[in-house]
């Protein structure tokens, strides 16, 4: 009899011990444990060691550390009909576990279906020079869109970061000729503008000359003098009538009276 009682006390202390044991629980510092009492939610529990009564409370364990994902290529079209493929990285952490848990079922999914949704929504919106252009404001767009719609599941998306923009063989060459054709307008404004400051200094320069006709005759030499330093072996130049005015008149000879 004796040792019956001492092998049912002993079953009994082993009993006692492995409910023990399974009703530890040691969370990290970055770990929350969200408890229910027969179903029901009771509180979030953590860090550090946690004790759970079995068959009676069950506990569902949550990181609250930042999660990045991909968002797999959208086929987007954007709003001056140009069809692309865009991709996207997202960052979103969760911030109340108990709705993390309670009101949203596999919230990770969610998350992602949720970006993909929403990413195609947003650029959908804007034409493609302002997606090439203006990633830092869309990021933001999408970013604060989520936010939004994701906080009614405990989550917060931190950023979004638009990563790859792929265009079509014949969108590319399209967009390479708008390139070269408006730089090819630049160059022409630029020349254009040029060939207009060059004609007004041309003016301001005849305008002075015209009130000193000596002016003329120094810029004519030096002309000549510059045609000279070419070492060609034959140099023609017109011969302004200024300069021989003078000299005709006095082969002319006094005027007669």
């Amino acid at each position: 009899m004796a040792g019956f009682t001492f092998g049912f006390s002993g079953i009994l202390l082993a009993l006692v011990i492995l409910i023990v044991f399974s009703s530890i629980r040691i969370f990290r510092e970055y770990e929350r444990g969200v408890v229910f009492m027969l179903g029901r939610f009771w509180k979030v529990k953590g860090p550090g060691l946690v004790l759970i009564i079995p068959a009676v409370q069950q506990v569902v364990r949550m990181d609250l550390r930042t999660v990045v994902f991909d968002v797999p290529p959208q086929d987007v079209i954007t709003r001056d009909n140009v069809s692309v493929k865009v991709n996207a990285v997202v960052y979103f952490r969760v911030v109340d576990p108990e709705k993390a848990v309670i009101q949203v079922a596999r919230f990770l999914e969610a998350t992602s279906q949720l970006s993909q949704t929403t990413l195609r929504a947003i650029l959908g919106k804007h034409e493609l020079d302002e997606l090439l252009a203006e990633r830092e404001r869309l990021n933001t767009d999408i970013q604060k869109v989520l936010d939004a719609q994701t906080d009614a599941w405990g989550i917060k998306v931190s950023n979004v970061e638009i990563k790859d923009v792929d265009l079509n063989e014949t969108m590319v060459r399209a967009i390479a000729r708008q390139a070269e054709a408006e730089r090819e307008r630049r160059a022409k404004i630029i020349h254009a503008e040029g060939e207009l400051q060059a004609s007004e200094k041309l003016l301001q320069a005849a305008q002075m000359l015209a009130q000193a006709p000596q002016a003329m005759q120094l810029r004519y030499l030096q002309t000549l003098t510059t045609i000279a330093g070419d070492k060609n072996s034959t140099i023609v130049f017109p011969m302004p009538i200024d300069l021989i005015s003078s000299l005709l008149e006095r082969l002319k000879g006094p005027p007669q009276t």
